[in-house]
């Protein structure tokens, strides 16, 4: 298998100036770009970040945080790494004519981008590349919809709407599955927002990052998880339990590793 590229999408939305404003959602994806470029070898020029703070030239709107999904995975390829890494709100919401509810992320003009989305995406992964979902925000657990879980519990639209709201049918996957969710907690959870000293954070963004700090050889995805929900237990922070959804092969497969191909 030829070398892949490894690509990722970095968004913070803090909220300034709402009733839901958080302050610790920047700090954290611009740590995790360094994480990347320097531990995991990402090309910088790979790595787009989207922050709602004054002076940002692409504001992580809705349709801003699709169009930049849609064009990594298109420009994907086999063997690539595929990152996203949200932090900022998350929410439940009902789809339309169903007592079922969705997780949903939800970007800093409020244009939701739910599970069915993301299912949308991980269809279209290209063979033998990984796409990695980390996400820090509350009710995240099963953001991929249809996605196996690992370790967890068991108006009118616009255009640019979700497809959730468009009443578009979604396929389910038809091969085996490249999408990896590592969530900050379960999907009736929240994901904190912490304070140490001047500096904000947040507590499952922060667990991952000190995970990768404490152990600098290769963990698997189940090996992630499983270490930051015991950082966070350590921190007293029991109500957050970070859950992992991805096939069988992804569960113990290496973290931001190039795939190995299958048979």
């Amino acid at each position: 298998m030829k070398k892949g590229k490894r690509m990722a999408v970095l968004v913070g939305c803090n909220y300034p100036n709402t009733e839901k404003a958080l302050h610790g959602c920047h700090n954290d994806v611009i740590s995790m770009r360094e994480v990347l470029v320097s531990r995991f070898g990402f090309d910088p020029n790979r790595v787009e970040l989207l922050l709602d703070k004054p002076g940002s030239l692409i504001m992580p709107t809705g349709a801003n945080i699709k169009k930049a999904l849609n064009s990594m995975v298109d420009g994907a390829a086999e063997g690539d790494v595929l990152l996203f890494h949200f932090w900022g709100h998350g929410t439940l919401i009902e789809r339309p004519n169903s007592t079922m509810k969705e997780e949903a992320i939800v970007p800093c003009d409020f244009n939701l981008i739910t599970s069915i989305d993301f299912r949308e995406l991980v269809n279209r992964v290209p063979k033998d590349a990984t796409f990695t979902i980390l996400a820090d925000s509350c009710n995240s657990g099963g953001l991929i919809d249809k996605e196996t879980e690992q370790i967890g519990p068991s108006t009118t639209p616009a255009d640019d709407a979700s497809l959730m709201f468009l009443q578009h049918e979604v396929q389910p996957a038809l091969k085996e599955d490249e999408g990896i969710l590592i969530s900050g907690c379960q999907t009736d959870e929240y994901s904190e927002d912490l304070k140490d000293g001047t500096q904000f954070y947040g507590a499952f963004s922060h667990a991952v990052q000190m995970v990768l700090k404490q152990n600098p050889g290769p963990l698997s995805n189940r090996e992630i998880v499983l270490r930051a929900r015991k950082f966070l237990a350590m921190q007293q922070l029991s109500t957050q339990h970070p859950c992992l959804y991805c096939s069988n092969k992804n569960a113990d497969a290496i973290f931001l590793h190039k795939p190995n191909p299958r048979d």
